[in-house]
């Protein structure tokens, strides 16, 4: 194996994994004058090569301007930020747990989609929400959804929804200054009744009877404060959410497309409806 192509693999190894070996390869590429193909094909499958960026230090350039530098020294001002909108909310009445989402991706003023699943099944009982970054929500979540499925296949008993939001926040601590982006809600009932749990990256954990997370949560709450009753019916709860959630979308740019609805009680997890932000607003607008 020629010189040439072993250089080529290590430096496909390291794409994916930002560490200061990466940055050495940057550095290594420029002094070497290396020229690589449009594209290659490494196992059989198409690779597009990794390139320095076309500026005189591309090390300086990634270290200034990317999120991914372990040394802490890039100034805010100049680092390419990735905005994340979406608005999620939960609470608690006297028939279980209404949780409600809307289903945009954005990255700063682009909409990547408008049909996200922001609400991860972690147990028959037990739901997690999605804001921040979709790789990082959908990675851990899973992970924790792996967890739960282990220890009732061991101790052929459920966890319960105090000890899953512990592990996964225990978890989330660990890696606190790896740039994670996490802002869920473990909504579950279990044998000592329906539990919120508001959980970030930053490693906090609250317990409450109503939470609204996302760029659009200042409006959820205002609907959600002003009508919230905890002895509401089971239709008027989700009608709740559905309202907070489409006003939210009304006037948060980075929250729209369907609102869906999903209702936790001690028969599990149960999806309501999923309705379209624009069929509301008509709606509405009939009713006026």
């Amino acid at each position: 194996m020629s010189l040439f192509t072993i250089l080529k693999k290590l430096i496909y190894l390291q794409i994916g994994y930002p560490t200061n070996y990466q940055f050495i390869n940057f550095h290594f590429l420029q002094m070497s004058g290396l020229q690589f193909p449009q594209h290659d094909v490494i196992d059989g499958e198409n690779q597009a090569p990794l390139q320095p960026a076309n500026v005189e230090d591309p090390c300086g350039f990634i270290k200034n301007h990317l999120h991914f530098n372990y040394t802490n020294d890039a100034p805010d001002s100049n680092r390419i930020a990735a905005y994340h909108g979406t608005t999620c909310l939960s609470f608690i009445y006297k028939g279980g747990i209404v949780v409600a989402v809307d289903s945009r991706a954005t990255g700063g003023s682009f909409i990547f989609s408008g049909t996200v699943m922001k609400i991860l099944d972690i147990a028959p009982n037990m739901i997690g929400t999605m804001a921040g970054g979709a790789a990082d929500c959908q990675y851990w979540l899973r992970s924790l959804s792996r967890i739960c499925r282990l220890h009732n296949f061991r101790y052929q008993q459920p966890l319960t929804v105090a000890a899953a939001s512990k592990i996964l926040v225990n978890e989330l601590y660990s890696y606190k200054g790896y740039n994670l982006s996490i802002g869920t809600m473990i909504c579950g009932y279990d044998s000592t009744g329906p539990h919120i749990f508001y959980i970030d990256n930053d490693g906090s954990r609250l317990e409450g009877k109503r939470f609204s997370v996302g760029s659009g949560s200042t409006y959820a709450y205002g609907v959600l404060d002003t009508c919230y009753k905890y002895e509401m019916t089971k239709e008027e709860a989700c009608d709740l959410g559905r309202k907070a959630i489409y006003h939210a979308t009304y006037r948060d740019s980075g929250s729209g497309g369907r609102v869906t609805v999903v209702h936790i009680d001690e028969n599990g997890a149960q999806r309501i409806s999923q309705t379209d932000v624009f069929d509301i607003h008509d709606f509405d607008k009939k009713v006026e």
